[in-house]
């Protein structure tokens, strides 16, 4: 407003609109108002007040359209519209560039008009004040009446100033009203606010313990709005105070244990908050010591602090203070990784101010966190003093390093970590640890720099943080695959996993055929003695001298050599049988996956398949018993022909008795080792050979040993027909021994008989023939009563045989493994026990 030539074009309109068509617009004669209406333009054009709306300049005409029609004054909305295109079209020199500004100030008055005549229809429109001049325009109604003079002519109102200068008057009257009805200034009372929000009592704003809350003493008399506005400006101070006294309480209250890493970082995040709370609250005190200006006062705005003022400076830092305020009781009794979830949850804004705020708090609490990743995923190293890490190490053997060791603490894994991705951060440092441990491998280290490498991570401190999940999954992903990969190169090939597991199957699975019937040749007459009378040492022996005398004395001597004999825990009256075993010597790294208990298991399918050998051996032993008997039924002939007749009757029903049982143990062997064994043996070297990882392998094996075990039925599920099989399998033995006996009694009883009818016939020629003929009567007799003991004796092995294997056959349906449907269709493929279990069968056929 200092050019003179922008004064005489506003001197120049302002005429022109007091001037009525009567008069022309001479500035040597103006109207009377003329004075006062142009000061009151200078004040207008001079306000520094800028706009609350965007400079939108068809976006305001938009409104002022959408206002017009709203009113139902649809015509001047197209006539405004139609002023407005022409007016936006005219460009060129002398065209109006601020545009919007002029529909701003046209919007502005029109405003003022409503409201002058109490807000009903203005008295002047948006396409008048465009068309034939402005609305009457009030030069002052703030506090005081407003005087207007109308002019008829063009329909302009022109409003002035009343002459008394009332509005200035009423800014008087109302500042002494306010001195009036407070006891303190406001430039005490902002002083305290400023110590209020900094945790420091003022003069007159202190802290209430019983409100626990900063207020005004109630004696004070002070105006309920300003009490009011001070109650929410020291809003701030209550959230400082709070936040202030956890960060004391955790850097001097509690021990760095107590309080963690993360809870430090936590606190010194807040910390540097807090500082740059500290120097906005400096310059704001070096404000508060310019005085406030009476309402009265007009000029430029300055530099003082008021207590709305305040309301604005602290609108921003109330919000971050609430947030930290917000924070400290969600973390109060939280640690580590789930303090670090905590305050992720709440980052979870759709504001950006908050948004902008939580990351950078979190990147400086998290910081401890993703170093702990980096170490053990890159060195395998759990750098976690305090416990905070969401992975935790327990101390325990080597053999058990890679199940046990290490573990997840899901209580410690924040959220912003998947479990997928913490269980491949897990095994990633549990592959490194093993190497390190139990293969004694450092080629891991070159693994961890290629895979940080391919990345574009540094193996260095500092490499990732909050925010950068995608980057820390990548690392973790490539750092597994290639560790992983080098783990499973030194396993199978360093220490020959699949070689150790084929001698499993061979010795401890009875798969070296050869083997296996040397064996069971030489350690059979030792294992019939009684337990405690066999030594170890030459059972020892005589597994050397099987293995000499079979093709595996070709083998590795490395795996030759963890072949060890073991017996087990005794009693006075079990056999050799019961207690002898094999094992085989799983050392570091391989007992990681042959782990006792896992040997036990093998164990338990050993003694199975030696108790299938023992009763295979024991049958063809009755064979081998039996055929030499025929020679022994040509010595009968000469003898009576019911003895004859009952002989051959037995040896009959002994033999089908043999072939039956030997008919069973020969398709449940058959089924074991091969539908089995060998079925279980394929399916474990495919997965294997497709192990990506130890968990891989070692889910493979587990899974291998578990289908041994059950279509074995040795499971957990199979108790029940595993009594019955092991059972039926003692009747064979005892069928076994039982034959022994006959066979022995039969040759003792035929070669008595014949020398004592021989030596009478010697030492007493002279006597009848009669006697002699008697002694051949007691001799059929007495074969006649051992006959018929052995039949009775057969009938109750052969009765109590039957039952069994009915009860055996019964329980083979209703076995969850769909393989032991097989085992039922070999045992009666021609339906001959069909008669015994008929309903059992025809549901498993």
């Amino acid at each position: 407003m200092d050019d003179p030539k922008t004064l005489d074009l506003v001197k120049e309109l302002v005429l022109r609109l007091l001037s009525t068509p009567a008069s022309s617009a001479d500035p040597n004669h103006p109207p009377q108002d003329f004075p006062k209406a142009l000061r009151y333009a200078h004040r207008i054009l001079s306000s520094r007040l800028s706009p609350s709306v965007a400079a939108d300049e068809f976006a305001m005409a938009e409104s002022v359209k959408r206002h017009l029609v709203n009113q139902g004054r649809s015509s001047e909305a197209l006539a405004f519209a139609d002023l407005f295109s022409k007016f936006s079209a005219r460009s060129g020199p002398g065209s109006i560039q601020n545009r919007w500004s002029v529909l701003y100030l046209l919007k502005s008055i029109s405003e003022d008009c409503r409201k002058a005549s109490g807000g009903g229809r203005p008295r002047a429109s948006f396409s008048s004040t465009v068309s034939g001049g402005l609305p009457s325009l009030p030069l002052e109604q703030y506090g005081g009446r407003v005087s207007r003079k109308s002019y008829s002519g063009g329909g302009v109102l022109v409003v002035s100033k009343d002459p008394g200068n009332i509005r200035e008057i009423a800014l008087r009257e109302y500042a002494d009203l306010v001195r009036e009805d407070s006891a303190v200034a406001e430039s005490a009372l902002v002083k305290d606010v400023l110590y209020a929000v900094q945790g420091i009592d003022g003069k007159y704003v202190r802290h209430n313990t019983v409100i626990d809350a900063y207020d005004l003493p109630d004696s004070l008399r002070v105006p309920a709005s300003t009490r009011t506005m001070i109650r929410r400006l020291c809003e701030l101070g209550w959230l400082f105070r709070k936040v202030k006294v956890y960060i004391s309480e955790c850097m001097d209250g509690f021990t760095a244990e107590d309080v963690g890493t993360i809870g430090q970082a936590f606190c010194a995040a807040l910390q540097d908050e807090l500082s740059e709370y500290y120097k906005l609250l400096a310059v704001l005190e070096s404000q508060s010591s310019n005085p406030i200006p009476l309402l009265s006062e007009t000029g430029p705005p300055g530099n003082y602090l008021s207590l709305r003022r305040l309301a604005v400076w602290f609108a921003e830092p109330t919000v971050r203070m609430r947030l930290m305020a917000v924070l400290v009781d969600s973390c109060r009794s939280l640690r580590g990784g789930a303090m670090a979830g905590a305050i992720h949850e709440h980052a979870q804004h759709g504001d950006p101010l908050v948004q902008d705020f939580m990351g950078r708090l979190l990147r400086r609490v998290c910081s401890p966190l993703f170093e702990m990743v980096r170490s053990w995923v890159l060195e395998g190293e759990l750098d976690d003093l305090y416990a905070e890490f969401f992975i935790v190490s327990h101390p325990v053997k080597a053999e058990s390093l890679w199940r046990e060791g290490y573990r997840i603490q899901s209580s410690m894994l924040p959220s912003f970590i998947s479990p997928t991705l913490a269980s491949r951060i897990l095994r990633t440092g549990k592959s490194i640890n093993f190497l390190r441990v139990c293969c004694d491998d450092r080629g891991w280290a070159v693994a961890a720099a290629e895979a940080a490498a391919q990345v574009g991570t540094t193996t260095r401190r500092g490499g990732l943080g909050y925010g950068e999940t995608d980057a820390l999954e990548a690392l973790v992903v490539e750092a597994a695959r290639r560790i992983d990969h080098h783990l499973m190169d030194v396993i199978h090939r360093r220490y020959r996993f699949r070689d150790h597991c084929l001698a499993i199957k061979r010795y401890l699975l009875l798969g070296q055929g050869d083997f296996v019937q040397y064996l069971m040749d030489m350690v059979g007459p030792e294992l019939s003695e009684p337990a405690n009378t066999i030594s170890s040492f030459q059972l020892a022996g005589l597994l050397e001298s099987a293995i000499r005398g079979s093709n595996a004395q070709y083998d590795d001597h490395d795996i030759l050599d963890r072949l060890k004999v073991k017996m087990m825990e005794h009693g006075d009256g079990d056999q050799g049988w019961d207690v002898f075993s094999l094992e085989y010597d799983a050392r570091v790294p391989l007992d990681t996956v042959f782990t006792a208990s896992v040997m036990r298991r093998y164990l338990r399918v050993f003694n199975f398949l030696l108790k299938l050998r023992r009763v295979e051996h024991a049958l063809i032993a009755v064979w081998k018993t039996m055929k030499p008997n025929r020679i022994i039924q040509h010595l009968l002939v000469k003898e009576d022909s019911a003895v004859k007749s009952q002989f051959v009757s037995v040896l009959r029903r002994c033999q089908v008795l043999r072939n039956e049982m030997n008919h069973f143990v020969t398709n449940l062997q058959y089924y074991i080792m091969f539908e089995v064994l060998e079925v279980s043996w394929a399916h474990f070297s495919e997965e294997m050979d497709g192990s990506k990882d130890l968990d891989d392998l070692l889910a493979a094996h587990e899974k291998y040993l578990g289908a041994i075990l059950e279509k074995s039925l040795l499971g957990e599920k199979s108790k029940e027909i595993n009594r019955t099989l092991f059972a039926l399998l003692d009747i064979i033995l005892k069928f076994r021994s039982s034959a022994d006996r006959w066979f022995e009694g039969i040759y003792e009883l035929q070669p008595r008989g014949k020398r004592k009818s021989e030596q009478k016939l010697k030492d007493r020629p002279s006597k009848n023939s009669s006697r002699i003929e008697g002694g051949r009567k007691g001799m059929i007799q007495r074969a006649g009563v051992f006959l018929q003991r052995m039949g009775e004796d057969l009938d109750a092995i052969a009765k109590e045989y039957s039952s069994s294997l009915k009860c055996f056959i019964s329980q083979l349906p209703v076995q969850q493994h769909v393989d032991l449907k097989f085992l039922l269709f070999r045992l009666d493929f021609t339906e001959y026990y069909s008669c015994l279990s008929p309903s059992s069968m025809k549901q498993a056929l």
